[in-house]
C-alpha cells in the first residue's frame, strides 16, 4: 500500500511540473513531456483530452497511471497497477515561499488537489479493482531550486477521503467503503489508525447477510508480524444483530485471518425464520452470546470449536387461537442460561468453483447440540432469498427434555432424539420436507382442563374434574411443512395409554396422519387420518376426522375389529359369564362441546362362538325352575349369530340391543335358542363405574325365562 500511493502521487507531481513548464502549449505537447519526465522509470502517464492549464490547475479528459510496485519482503513478486481518472483537473496553489534569492525564489509550498468523475484502480494479477465516484485528492508539494533553474520536488502530505468506495476481488465485492487517508513525510509516510466502515458485502453481485462492518485501520507495522494488516474495535452487521470482536490480523502474503467474534444479547426474534407475525406474539424470544474463533483463507471461512450460550427465557413459542401458548422449546433448563451449541466447526466457501455449490456455501457444519449432536450436509446460501436450502442431521439430541406444554395440557418428556430434517428458507419463510425424527424415549401428558373442572358437562370418558394422564413410549415422526405453516404429521408410537381415576386403556402400535392449519379460512382445524392401533388383542382405526378446535366439534365412524369378546367381558368386570371369538363393527360418533353422541352403531360377531355362563351348585340348588332352564341352555351355548346395535344419546342415555341364536348340545336335545336383549342405561355412567357387567347378566337371564316360558 505504501509504495502505491508514493507511486501514484509521484505521477501527480510529474503532471504538476510538465503543466508548469508547458504552460499554453501544454494540450500539443503534454504528453511528450511527460513521456520525457518518467522515462527511465517503472511509470507511464497518458493523458487523454488535456486543456489548456490555468494559473491555478490544467483539466483532463482522461488519465492512465500504469505503475509497478518493486518486491519488497512482504511481497516476493512486482505488483502492476492501472490508475485512471476521468473527466478530472489537477489544481495547485502557491504558498508563500520560504526564501528569495533575488527574483526567483529558492523553495515554494503547492498545495495540489486532484478531482474527477471517478477513478479506479486495477491490479490484474491479483484481480484486485477499486472504483470511487467522485473522489478528491489533495497534498502539499514542496518545489526546491538547486544550481541554477534545476529544481527538485519534495512531497509533503497527501489525503484521500474515500467515501462511497467500491473494491471488488474475484467474486466478491465490498460496496459503500468509506475510509480517510492521511499520509505526510513528519509520519514517515505511515497511516494512523483511522474508521475504516464497509457497507454491504457481495459474493457473484448477490448480497450476503453481513454487512456494515467498522473497525480502527492503519498502516504501522507490528514488529512481530511486519506484513500483517491489523483492524482493531472491528464490528459488523450479521442479519440484524451486531457481532463484535476487538482485534482482526490479515496477513496478505498467505491471504488469511483470524480472530474471534464476540455475540452478545442477540435477539433470536431477528434471526430469519424466527420473526413472529404480531409483536405481542413473537414466534421466538430471547437471547444468545457466545464466541466464534473463525479463520479465513483462500475465499473460505472457518470456525472452530465455537460455543452459542442461549439464556434463561429462550424459547421458540407456539399458540392456540385464544393467543395463548400452548407449546414451547425452550434452550434452557431449570430457568438458567445454558449451551445451546458447544464445538461447533463449520466451513463456508465464499466463493467456490463448484457449480453445484455456488456463491456461498456451507461445506460442512457440526456441533454438539442439548447433549447431543446436530450436522448438516453442504448446503447453499442463496443471497437472493430465492431458495436457501440445508438439512439437518440429529444424533441423541436431547430435545424432548426441552418441549413444554402449556395450558390445559402439562408433560414431561425424556430420552433422545435423533433423524433427518431437510429445511429450506425462501424470503425469510421456513418450509420443512420429510423430516424423520424418532426416538428410544417416553413421555407422559396430563390433561387437566380448566374449562371442563369449572364445568358439570360429562364427556364419554372423563367426570366433572377427572384428569386424564396419557403415556406413550419410542415416538417416530416423518413432518413436512410448507412455507404458510400447513404441516402434516406421519406419527408413530410403540405404545399409548390413557389413565383415568375411572380405568385405563391400551393401545399398541398407534399410528396416523395430522394435518394442522391446512385450512386458511378454519386454521383451528384439526385432521386425523388413516388412524388404526391395536387394542384389546384386535384393532381399532378411523380413516378421517376433522377436529375443530374453537367449536369443539367432530364427526367420524369408530372402525374395530378382531376385538376377543372376552375382552370385553373382562373390561366390564363380568365374572360369570365365558365366551369366545371376536366382534367387528362400526360405530358412529358424533363430538360437540366434549360431549359424545354415537347413532345407529353396530357390531357383529366375526365367526361362531361359544358362551359359557356359570353358576356355582347352590346358586342352581337356590333357583326356581326357570331360572335353573335359563342356567342349563347358557351353560354350553354355542352361537351362530351375534349382533347388537348401539346408540348414545349427549347425555350418556344407552340402548344397546343385541341378538343371540344358537344352541346348547346338552339342552332339550340341541332345539334352537334365540335370544333379543335390549339394555337401556347411562353409558357414561356404565363406562366410569366398569359395572356393566350385571345389568347384562341380568337381562339375559329376563330374556332366556321369557324365550323358555313360550
Amino acid at each position: 500500500m505504501k509504495w502505491v500511493l508514493r507511486i501514484f502521487f509521484t505521477a501527480l507531481l510529474v503532471v504538476t511540473a510538465a503543466a508548469v513548464v508547458a504552460w499554453y502549449a501544454f494540450p500539443r505537447y503534454a504528453q511528450l513531456l511527460i513521456d520525457r519526465a518518467v522515462e527511465g522509470k517503472n511509470i507511464s502517464i497518458q493523458v487523454d483530452n488535456p486543456g489548456v492549464p490555468g494559473l491555478g490547475g490544467i483539466p483532463f479528459g482522461k488519465l492512465e497511471i500504469v505503475f509497478d510496485a518493486p518486491p519488497d519482503s512482504c511481497s516476493k513478486a512486482p505488483a502492476s497497477y492501472t490508475l485512471v481518472a476521468y473527466k478530472g483537473s489537477l489544481t495547485w496553489k502557491r504558498q508563500a515561499p520560504l526564501t528569495t534569492t533575488g527574483l526567483i525564489p529558492e523553495s515554494l509550498h503547492l498545495d495540489l488537489a486532484l478531482k474527477a468523475d471517478s477513478v479506479s484502480i486495477v491490479q490484474e494479477t491479483a484481480s484486485l479493482s477499486f472504483i470511487d465516484n467522485g473522489p478528491s485528492m489533495t497534498g502539499s508539494l514542496k518545489v526546491l531550486r538547486k544550481n541554477g533553474f534545476v529544481l527538485e520536488f519534495q512531497p509533503e502530505s497527501f489525503d484521500y477521503e474515500i467515501e462511497n468506495g467500491r473494491l471488488v476481488s474475484n467474486k466478491l465485492m465490498l460496496e459503500g467503503i468509506s475510509y480517510k487517508l492521511s499520509l505526510d513525510r513528519q509520519g514517515n509516510w505511515l497511516q494512523k489508525p483511522a474508521l475504516l466502515t464497509v457497507a454491504s458485502l457481495y459474493s457473484e453481485n448477490e448480497p450476503v447477510p453481513l454487512s456494515n462492518f467498522e473497525a480502527l485501520f492503519g498502516m504501522e507495522k507490528d514488529p512481530e508480524n511486519p506484513c500483517g494488516l491489523t483492524f482493531e474495535e472491528c464490528s459488523v452487521d450479521l442479519f440484524d444483530f451486531k457481532a463484535k470482536t476487538p482485534r482482526i490480523e490479515y496477513n496478505p502474503v498467505t491471504q488469511e485471518t483470524g480472530f474471534t467474534l464476540l455475540l452478545q444479547s442477540l435477539p433470536l426474534e431477528k434471526l430469519p425464520g424466527f420473526k413472529g407475525k404480531e409483536p405481542a406474539r413473537p414466534f421466538a424470544t430471547g437471547q444468545l452470546s457466545g464466541n466464534i474463533p473463525v479463520e479465513f483463507r483462500d475465499s473460505t471461512l472457518r470456525i472452530r470449536n465455537a460455543t452459542i450460550r442461549a439464556d434463561a427465557d429462550t424459547k421458540l413459542l407456539y399458540y392456540s387461537l385464544d393467543g395463548k401458548p400452548w407449546l414451547s422449546i425452550e434452550a434452557g433448563t431449570s430457568n438458567k442460561a445454558s449451551d445451546l451449541f458447544r464445538n461447533l466447526n463449520a466451513e463456508i466457501t465464499l466463493n467456490s468453483e463448484d457449480e453445484q455449490l455456488p456463491g456461498i456455501a456451507l461445506k460442512r457444519f457440526s456441533a454438539t447440540f442439548l447433549g447431543g449432536s446436530l450436522s448438516s450436509a453442504p448446503a447453499v446460501y442463496d443471497p437472493t432469498g430465492t431458495k436457501n436450502s440445508f438439512t439437518l442431521k440429529l444424533d441423541n439430541v436431547h430435545l424432548p427434555e426441552h418441549i413444554h406444554l402449556h395450558g390445559d395440557f402439562e408433560g414431561s418428556m425424556n430420552g433422545t432424539m435423533s433423524g433427518i430434517v431437510p429445511v429450506t428458507v425462501k424470503n425469510g419463510k421456513i418450509s420443512i420436507r420429510n423430516a424423520r425424527l424418532t426416538s428410544k424415549g417416553s413421555g407422559s401428558i396430563l390433561h387437566a382442563p380448566v374449562q371442563q373442572k369449572k364445568s358439570t358437562k360429562q364427556s364419554i370418558f372423563t367426570a366433572p374434574g377427572t384428569d386424564a394422564t396419557y403415556a406413550f413410549s419410542e415416538p417416530d415422526f416423518n413432518v413436512s411443512r410448507d412455507p404458510e405453516g400447513r404441516t402434516k404429521i406421519n406419527f408413530t408410537l410403540q405404545k399409548l395409554t390413557r389413565k383415568t381415576s375411572g380405568g385405563e386403556l391400551q393401545f399398541s402400535s398407534p399410528k396416523g396422519v395430522l394435518d394442522l392449519w391446512q385450512n386458511k379460512n378454519n386454521p383451528s382445524l384439526i385432521s386425523l387420518s388413516e388412524f388404526s392401533a391395536g387394542f384389546m388383542g384386535g384393532s381399532i382405526a378411523i380413516d378421517n376426522v376433522d377436529y375443530d378446535i374453537g367449536k369443539k366439534t367432530a364427526e367420524t365412524e369408530l372402525i374395530i375389529n378382531n376385538i376377543p369378546l372376552q375382552k370385553l367381558l373382562d373390561l366390564q368386570g363380568m365374572k360369570k359369564i365365558y365366551a369366545t371369538g371376536s366382534i367387528r363393527g362400526k360405530i358412529p360418533i358424533i363430538m360437540k362441546d366434549q360431549l359424545f353422541e354415537i347413532s345407529a352403531g353396530n357390531m357383529d360377531a366375526e365367526q361362531t362362538g361359544k358362551i359359557v355362563y356359570s353358576t356355582t351348585p347352590e346358586e342352581r340348588a337356590a333357583a326356581n325352575e326357570s331360572m335353573r332352564l335359563t342356567y342349563e341352555a347358557l351353560s354350553n351355548f354355542l352361537y351362530s349369530e351375534l349382533i347388537s346395535s348401539i346408540s348414545m344419546a349427549p347425555d350418556g342415555q344407552s340402548l344397546i340391543r343385541l341378538e343371540l341364536k344358537g344352541v346348547n348340545p346338552s339342552f332339550q336335545e340341541g332345539r334352537p335358542v334365540h335370544l333379543n336383549l335390549n339394555v337401556e342405561q347411562n353409558l357414561l355412567d356404565l363406562l366410569r363405574s366398569l359395572t356393566i357387567s350385571t345389568n347384562i347378566e341380568k337381562a339375559l337371564l329376563e330374556k332366556s325365562l321369557q324365550k323358555k316360558s313360550k
